[in-house]
């Protein structure tokens, strides 16, 4: 069989191939094993050194048996499954399970194997996570593992992995034994590592010790040459090389005709050729062991089919080799820091240093985002311009600044967005420690630039908010409001709240700030304050000093008019003065002046950082950016719980009930009522039964054994939202439901709507409706609203990304209009909000498990003081598209 054969053989599993970043930062590639790896698994066993085989088979066994081979790349991928790792065209590793209890058992024994020259570099901790994914999948759900005492390299893998890990020795071997099902710890250990590694493959892009400029050509205004003097121009402190055909020297240096004749290491290769030459410079970077690449050349999938070849074939050869990508299509990248110095972009200045980390995709836009920075005096870490994004993206950049101290605020300006789902969790985790401010105008496949990788989606915008209010992001509209965040949350403390104070030196600007505070939901609990337009700078002082100090203001806004007597440069002084002897943030407007004056950033705070106080044209402006800063520090502050794992659930179970439905239709349906109830079973979700019905004696017979009083409703989807038209409740007797009946069938008949059912009577509460679909894009989207046409017309609808957490269930709950309908409103008893927040939480890991689960909803959930009943489920199923982001460590 080969290779192509086998990845379209339908038992081959592709969806769990996938390009992972090791510890070292290189890439390397994951698939499932397959039979022609025979030879290439030999040649891998021989390489290893008597120490590694020993270890691995407790025996001296030089060279595998040819019934061994087969039995290693002969696999089922359920019972026995294997996967290997690849770095370029090596073998350098593979890993396996077997099920100890036959095909669907339950435990499975795991071994690994890793080349001597990648052991140390993270190899055995990316296959023991795919590994235990896959297992989850199929229902194992504890590994065992038989290791020598001196192998401790393996054992640290286990016992590393953030699993709770049994022991015992016996005979000379230690016997490990642990849970794969996921923790709170595993998964914090997961996400470390993901971030720790892409951490490393972003460094050798932004801080490299070599770059080497391909197609620096005689033209002055030629890319390849605008790159390299910009490079050397902002004094970049590493070994800086020249690529070109031509062979003139270039300001003194020697230039090469490629990269492979450099005569030392290059990190980063910048490829600035026509794009029918770029697989050839790849190619040669590859083989010389390059480590990252940013292609600033065009012509790839922005130009059409060719150009959509050239980038399909420019990403495979660099993971092949292991290098990460920027670009093509880019801008370039800086770092502005003191220390290091690179502009390896088209900007001709570099950006002053500072703390804020910038990413764009579009060239245009990172030249206006540069130029608009630099203009308030907005000094950067880092700009990274992705161009087409066929590697490096946002999600990349955002594990970098994770633990990087000269960054202190992140702002991503994001045309498109490939992966949301690993987005919402690295965003998470980063808005933890550092803001991060998003400008994002829409989340639809329309309008996404050309050459962009983007699953088109069908999650209603308000999905797409949701989840960066989730993530605790702060959303804006455009690079005005995303710089005007910037300048407040790098240079000032957060907000501890939403209490306000006004000092300024006009009635009307007062006034205006103030309204502009109670339209963004601050309160104004200090002034407003005006002090005489020709007070002098004592004055000023003493006033900002009253509003600092008032203990019921969390932040001062400062506004003024060009003094009539008092140098405006003065009252700026006193400002940046008073305002960095409190830990309190400021911001101030000066009639005209964006950005930050200089005597606005001439005082030093008690912990000796210099501290700006940012200034706006308008207090709008000012207002609009402070109220962001104040949500986004009580979404800091706040405690985001822990994910929810509710008990009695049977994934293996659901696995088995939904692979049987597509086993006989394998374009997907809709389940049946008995599949739909088994199924929601396997969550600990109960649905109250439904009887159908076609004449008057059905309907009686189905009272009389479900026992009344009860319900006839019908369930044709017509008069779903029409309660009154289409639902007679409590009926107590054989005579009342023929009577129902009648009357209902003769109502509906002309809507050809009479297809109805009888249910029990349930308690009286309100009718909530809970769903969750799988998005091509977000992949599960969990919603919730209340039941009802309004609900639905008013798009009153809460929605959330899994997996969730027990608050993010509760924040999804009252993030409807109509929450306080739950909650006793007008004297009624409130709802058991544990029952419901218990029914989300099981629908979101439904959700979050099964992705052929394409639809479902629970319509409706019937809530009250006592408790609640779902009272109606619909499901549908469809084979799964591959997620973006599917738990186990992949770049995507």
């Amino acid at each position: 069989m080969t290779s192509s054969e086998a990845q379209t053989t339908p038992s081959y599993p592709r969806a769990w191939e996938a390009d992972v970043v090791l510890r070292d930062g290189s890439v390397a590639h994951v698939r499932p094993i397959r039979p022609e790896d025979a030879e290439a698994l030999q040649r891998f066993h021989q390489s290893q050194s008597e120490q590694s085989v020993y270890l691995r088979f407790f025996a001296p066994l030089k060279r595998l048996s040819d019934k061994d081979l087969h039995r290693f790349t002969h696999v089922d991928h359920h019972g026995r499954v294997a996967l290997v790792v690849e770095v370029g065209d090596a073998l350098v590793a593979v890993a396996r399970y077997d099920r100890l209890e036959g095909n669907d058992g339950p435990t499975a024994e795991v071994a690994f194997n890793v080349s001597d020259a990648m052991q140390g570099r993270g190899v055995g901790s990316v296959l023991l996570e795919h590994l235990a994914a896959i297992g989850q999948e199929a229902g194992v759900q504890r590994f065992v593992a038989d290791v020598l005492p001196q192998n401790t390299k393996m054992l640290s893998v286990f016992s590393d992995a953030g699993y709770e890990v049994s022991r015992q020795f016996d005979d000379g071997v230690v016997a490990l034994s642990f849970d794969i099902s996921p923790t709170d710890r595993s998964e914090a250990v997961r996400a470390a590592r993901e971030q720790r590694a892409e951490s490393v493959s972003v460094r050798s892009l932004l801080r490299p010790r070599s770059v080497a400029v391909v197609g620096v050509s005689r033209r002055e205004a030629s890319v390849g040459r605008q790159v390299f003097e910009h490079l050397r121009d902002a004094g970049f402190t590493g070994d800086l090389w020249a690529v070109s055909s031509a062979g003139e020297p270039v300001a003194d240096r020697a230039r090469y005709a490629r990269v492979g004749d450099i005569p030392q290491p290059v990190d980063l290769v910048v490829v600035a050729v026509p794009a029918d030459a770029v697989q050839d410079v790849v190619l040669d970077c590859g083989r010389v062991g390059v480590r990252a690449l940013l292609v600033v050349s065009a012509g790839f999938a922005e130009a059409g089919p060719e150009g959509e070849r050239r980038q399909v074939e420019l990403l495979r050869t660099a993971r092949r080799f292991g290098m990460r990508v920027v670009g093509p299509n880019s801008f370039g990248l800086i770092n502005a820091r003191p220390q290091q110095r690179m502009n390896a972009s088209l900007a001709p200045q570099m950006p002053a240093a500072g703390a804020l980390g910038l990413f764009a995709q579009s060239g245009a836009l990172g030249i206006a985002v540069l130029a608009e920075a630099d203009r308030r005096r907005l000094g950067l870490s880092d700009f990274v311009s992705a161009g087409n994004r066929v590697d490096v993206s946002g999600n990349d950049l955002m594990q970098y600044w994770f633990d990087d101290d000269d960054t202190h605020a992140v702002a991503l300006y994001l045309e498109s967005m490939g992966n949301p789902r690993k987005f919402s969790r690295i965003a998470r985790r980063l808005t933890g420690r550092k803001p991060v401010i998003v400008v994002k105008s829409g989340v639809s496949s329309y309008g996404v630039p050309p050459g962009h990788r983007v699953r088109a989606t069908r999650a209603r915008p308000s999905a797409f908010r949701a989840m960066l209010r989730q993530a605790g992001v702060i959303r804006v509209d455009d690079v005005h409001q995303m710089l005007d965040v910037a300048q407040l949350v790098v240079n000032q403390p957060l907000p501890r709240g939403g209490h306000v104070a006004v000092v300024g030196n006009s009635d009307a600007l007062g006034v205006l700030a103030a309204d502009a505070c109670a339209g963004r939901g601050l309160d104004v609990v200090h002034g407003p304050v005006s002090v005489p337009a020709e007070a002098d700078a004592a004055t000023f002082e003493r006033a900002l000093r009253e509003a600092f100090e008032d203990p019921d203001v969390d932040s001062v806004i400062a506004c003024f008019i060009p003094p009539l007597v008092t140098d405006g440069a003065e009252v700026a002084a006193v400002l940046a003065r008073t305002s960095s002897a409190h830990d309190k943030p400021c911001i101030t407007t000066f009639l005209g002046v964006d950005g930050a004056p200089e005597a606005l950033a001439s005082a030093v705070a008690a912990d000796g950082t210099r501290r700006v106080v940012p200034s706006y044209s308008m207090p709008e402006n000012g207002v609009r950016a402070l109220a962001a800063a104040t949500r986004y520090g009580e979404w800091r502050a706040r405690d985001h719980g822990q994910q929810v794992r509710p008990d009695g659930i049977d994934q293996a179970a659901a696995e088995r009930l939904v692979d049987a439905v597509l086993a006989g239709s394998p374009d997907g349906r809709r389940l049946r009522t008995e599949e739909v109830t088994r199924l929601l079973a396997c969550y600990g979700i109960e649905v109250w039964p439904t009887v159908p019905v076609e004449d008057r004696r059905a309907a009686v017979r189905a009272a009389r054994e479900l026992g009344y009083p009860v319900v006839l409703k019908s369930v044709s989807p017509l008069v779903r939202h029409q309660p009154v038209t289409a639902v007679r409740v409590d009926i107590t007797s054989d005579a009342a439901m023929r009577g129902a009946y009648d009357a209902l069938d003769e109502r509906l008949a002309p809507l050809h709507a009479n297809r109805m059912v009888v249910q029990k009577m349930a308690t009286p509460g309100t009718a909530c409706v809970i769903g969750s679909s799988e998005d091509p894009l977000f992949g599960p989207v969990v919603s919730f609203g209340l039941g009802g046409a309004p609900t639905e017309l008013l798009d009153d609808i809460g929605y959330r990304i899994p997996p969730l957490t027990d608050v993010d269930v509760s924040d999804l709950v009252m993030s409807v209009k109509a929450a306080p309908l739950l909650h006793g409103h007008r004297g009624g008893d409130p709802v058991d909000r544990a029952a419901l927040e218990d029914l989300i939480a099981r629908v979101s890991v439904l959700a979050d498990h099964v992705p052929e689960v394409v639809s479902l909803e629970l319509n409706p959930v019937n809530c009250h003081a006592g408790g609640l009943e779902v009272l109606g489920a619909s499901v549908a199923v469809a084979p799964p598209a591959t997620r973006a982001d599917s738990g186990r460590r992949a770049l995507s």
